[in-house]
């Protein structure tokens, strides 16, 4: 039956409206990306990796086409000449054959394309291994084992892999469907019983692609030989004893086994009969079992595991020596250092690294930012702040705590197309607060601040552009410009009012929306009509999209990984962010091979979080580039910072001229660089084992460190951040570093205090240990904050009263005087109520240096009861203080009035207004009371106890210490 021409027709023509609507598709993504890379001056870029990809594709697809699709023609060719029914070929395969053979160009075409389309974009996706290939570069350092350059390992070895791989994919298919196709023209048949009858033609036909597989067989196992460095089979990464003594010389006979198996497979085309090519079968599986498999493993069971150290000594000491080549820590210089335990006197006051220690806590201070500089609720802060440092109008240099004011998007009422893409465009300001000082209410002492932008930092740094049209909450996308004469984007709230300053960027982001033809391709892309319609678009508009920093710069550097962590900063007058940027592989020969993610993770990064990176797995890391997004026109630039990376330098072949030269970087850029966070967390996760250098001592394992679960977290099994801190190193300057501690894999006890050099300068990058002596006991961080919240539980529940909760900050470990001394802020964050949303304010700073402990409301009191005459000693839970009757009276006298303080505290703050005159005073109630608790303790030289008043029952805290901290990592 025969459909009517009308609906013949239909067929055909909706497949040409559903194809020429995915071509349109297509055309629309490729055409808006290529104007998103023209508009920040990377089209290069773009044209590079398309064309690579294009290339690749035809190859790829016309090479497995014509393996393949020519095979089953010259199957088809060899069909016996009088048909498959004359020589008895099942019924099965005639009903198929009769079936297929009238459409059989169709099925061929059809399947060849699917078949091209698939081996084309999987080929076109390896476009870096091809890039890498061809662009190489020498690394001058050779491994130890085959004694080639690394380049071969990490640049020409995966190609390699990469071409063997698609022809053994190719010659598989070939023989499938070469079989398929000569069964089916009666090439071959299967006959009763149990037997296969073929024609001399197909017979030659497949022993040939026969004899080629098993070739490439043995150029894999050729190749094997080099990917032994790559072993995980012995004691440490890379080739064992067990792979050089038995896996490798196993691979060179396996090799010349599977050579002479090709060369019987390929007789067969001269010498009929299927023995030979049973026979070369069965001796390449047997071979590859016994000498593959079974030899490796009894060399390993009765040879290397009896005498496991010496054997595999050689072997990992290759593997120390590679590892630490590949993460770049083999210029760590580890000290010995005796960590002094009691100090001198007056020793604090004439050190201003230790006096002038940061105490913001970048996670806790967050809140505070937002509820005392978010001004509206539609603005908001990075959650954890950043560490940066900034000038004095002195000359020195001072840590600060600093953000960005960014927008959220416009308030759930009015969330619609026109203020979410149109009027609420940007965000407005950069804050910033010294680490080293609080206000007397214990809040930031901010000197960049509100909107317009104002305060001494913003002065001493010439701010001239606040405005944030780029930044981490940049999401969606906006359309900016318009009319100059009509502004609609909100710029910033007018203050005493409720109106609002309205702008129009100037910049020149983002890609112009002047002619129809964008304005469509933007519609198609987001689907969305308005793009066309709105009135408010017109020849001076522009479409920012891709927004945030990061992702910005990994679309325009898709070869490297990125820093978990952007960071703002003034730069030139503007507000810039800035990105560290990694060369990463996971080739380089005997260093171990570890998961990124899992290495940066702790309190302050969880992975997971953050955008996907090229790579996780790695062995090979080196901070090649620095890269800065401008936070008002998006512009991207990436600087060369190691130019010494053979990595980085295969890339700058690929994209000449994308990566600026380090000249190239203004000088107050330079001024906010720091050594970035992820690579120091990968650094000392590598360093907690490989600083032993010693082959045997690293077998033993008994030296190995742990990064300390961060104390201050109260959770268990996350590991505590590094910290940005001005430190000074034994026989150094001051320097603002990066610093991190180490416990023994087994006990809390202090193992290593790490740092290093971050400001760049000729010591930037410099590791340095100071190692701990085994043959004494020094706190680590968790018993510090042990000692701490059983020492000062009775004080801080003070603090805590009723619903307040008491928020431990980042403990700081720093050397000084010949020891260590730990300082950690303490926050307390009011109940939620009277339309207050809780905030933490800095309320203590608790100090440690050896076996002496200190609180007070300043950093400098609690140094000078630590360094000074007012030094105590940590409370013995084993035995508890002595206390005269008068002493717990007064005791009982300022507990008493501190709680009175406090609920006058309160019911100031439930006014309606709240009563702020009334708060200040019973904030000075409070603190002179705290001073007073002070003073009762160092009279006693003993720790106070834990009981708390009962005069009232609704806001009496149990006699505990206070409950679990916060978590408090430092950005």
């Amino acid at each position: 039956m025969r459909l009517p021409r009308r609906p013949r027709l239909l067929i055909p023509v909706t497949i040409a409206l559903v194809a020429i609507v995915v071509l349109l598709l297509i055309f629309d993504g490729i055409y808006t990306d290529f104007l998103w890379f023209d508009s920040v001056n990377f089209s290069s870029v773009f044209s590079t990796m398309l064309l690579t990809q294009i290339l690749l594709f035809i190859v790829g697809a016309a090479l497995m086409v014509g393996i393949v699709g020519g095979n089953m023609v010259l199957a088809h060719r060899m069909r016996p000449m009088f048909g498959p029914g004359m020589f008895g070929t099942p019924q099965g395969a005639d009903r198929y054959r009769l079936s297929v053979d009238p459409h059989r160009r169709l099925v061929f075409l059809v399947g060849m394309g699917v078949l091209a389309l698939f081996t084309g974009s999987s080929i076109a996706g390896q476009w870096k291994t091809w890039l890498l290939f061809v662009n190489g570069t020498p690394f001058g350092h050779k491994d130890p084992q085959f004694h080639v350059d690394v380049s071969f390992f990490m640049f020409t070895f995966p190609f390699l892999r990469m071409v063997l791989t698609f022809l053994f994919t190719a010659v598989i298919l070939s023989i499938i469907l070469a079989a398929i196709v000569h069964y089916l023209y009666g090439g071959f048949r299967v006959q009763s019983p149990g037997g296969v009858s073929a024609s001399r033609a197909a017979r030659s036909h497949l022993s040939v692609l026969l004899g080629v597989f098993v070739l490439l067989k043995a150029l894999a196992y050729w190749l094997d030989r080099y990917e032994l460095v790559f072993s995980n089979r012995g004691f440490v990464y890379g080739a064992s004893y067990t792979d050089i003594n038995a896996v490798l010389p196993a691979k060179g006979i396996l090799a010349g086994i599977a050579l002479i198996c090709a060369l019987i497979f390929f007789a067969g085309v001269v010498r009929p009969g299927g023995m030979w090519p049973g026979v070369a079968f069965g001796l390449l599986v047997l071979s590859a079992i016994l000498i593959g498999t079974v030899y490796p493993v009894l060399v390993e069971q009765f040879q290397v595991k009896p005498t496991q150290q010496s054997k595999e000594e050689p072997y990992i000491k290759r593997n120390i020596d590679e590892t630490r080549e590949a993460y770049g820590v083999k210029n760590v210089k580890v000290v010995p250092y005796q960590a002094k335990g009691t100090p001198e006197a007056g020793q604090a006051t004439t050190d201003e690294t230790v006096s002038g220690v940061r105490l913001l806590d970048p996670v806790l201070v967050a809140k505070t930012f937002q509820q005392k500089q978010r001004i509206r609720g539609f603005y908001d802060f990075a959650d954890p702040l950043d560490v940066d440092r900034y000038k004095e109008a002195d000359g020195s240099v001072r840590d600060h705590v600093v953000a960005v004011r960014e927008l959220t998007g416009p308030p759930a009422e009015q969330d619609n197309w026109i203020n979410r893409h149109l009027v609420y465009t940007h965000g407005y300001g950069f804050v910033a607060a010294p680490g080293n000082e609080v206000d007397s209410e214990g809040l930031p002492d901010f000197d960049a601040k509100d909107m317009p932008a104002s305060g001494s930092l913003v002065t001493d740094t010439g701010l001239k552009e606040p405005r944030v049209y780029f930044g981490e909450r940049g999401t969606d996308y906006v359309v900016v410009g318009g009319s100059p004469n009509k502004p609609q984007e909100l710029d910033f709230p007018e203050s005493g009012g409720t109106g609002q300053s309205n702008n129009t960027y100037t910049g020149s982001g983002g890609v112009p929306l002047g002619s129809f033809f964008n304005r469509l391709l933007y519609a198609v892309k987001y689907g969305e009509k308005n793009l066309l319609l709105s009135g408010d678009i017109n020849s001076q508009s522009r479409i920012l999209y891709d927004r945030d920093p990061a992702q910005r710069v990994a679309k325009v550097a898709p070869f490297l990984n990125l820093d978990s962590d952007p960071y703002p900063a003034v730069v030139d007058g503007r507000i810039v962010w800035i990105i560290d940027a990694y060369t990463t592989a996971n080739e380089f020969p005997y260093s171990e091979s570890k998961s990124f993610s899992d290495m940066i993770r702790d309190t302050a990064t969880d992975p997971r979080a953050i955008a996907p990176q090229p790579r996780d797995q790695i062995n090979y890391i080196r901070n090649s580039v620095k890269a800065t997004v401008d936070a008002y026109d998006g512009t991207v630039k990436l600087y060369e910072w190691d130019s010494q990376d053979p990595v980085l330098k295969s890339w700058e072949k690929a994209f000449p001229g994308v990566i600026q030269p380090q000249t190239a970087m203004s000088p107050q850029l330079k001024e906010h660089l720091r050594y970035p966070e992820d690579l120091f967390k990968v650094q000392r996760d590598v360093l907690s084992r490989y600083h032993i250098t010693d082959a045997p001592a690293f077998y033993s394992g008994q030296d190995f460190w742990n990064v300390p679960d961060d104390p201050s977290s109260g959770e268990k099994n996350i590991k505590q951040p590094p910290y940005f801190l001005s430190v000074k190193m034994p026989g150094a300057q001051s320097s603002f570093s990066l610093t991190t501690t180490f416990v023994p894999r087994q006990g809390p006890n202090l193992a290593a205090f790490m740092a290093v050099d971050a400001n760049p300068g000729p010591g930037y990058g410099q590791l340095q240990i100071l190692r701990m002596p085994a043959n004494t006991t020094i706190s680590g961080p968790g018993q510090v904050q042990n000692t701490f919240t059983n020492r000062f539980s009775g004080e801080l529940n003070i603090l805590g009263l009723g619903k307040a909760q008491i928020l431990y900050g980042n403990l700081l470990t720093l050397p000084f005087a010949g020891g260590l001394v730990y300082v950690e802020p303490v926050y307390v964050q009011t109940a939620e109520g009277a339309g207050q949303e809780p905030y933490p304010i800095l309320r203590r700073v608790l100090v440690m240096f050896g076996d002496k402990v200190g609180s007070a409301d300043t950093l400098k009191d609690a140094l000078d009861q630590v360094f000074g005459t007012g030094a105590q000693a940590p409370a013995n839970p084993e035995s508890p203080p002595q206390q005269n009757p008068t002493n717990l009276s007064t005791l009982t006298s300022v507990i008493a009035q501190a709680q009175k303080a406090y609920e006058d505290a309160q019911k100031a703050l439930s006014a309606n207004p709240p009563d702020w005159t009334a708060y200040g005073t019973a904030q000075d109630q409070l603190r002179q009371a705290l001073d007073d608790l002070n003073k009762i303790q160092s009279q006693q030289g003993t720790a106070t106890p834990s009981a708390t008043p009962t005069a009232t029952p609704t806001s009496t805290p149990p006699a505990s210490p206070p409950a679990s901290p916060s978590a408090s990592p430092s950005g």
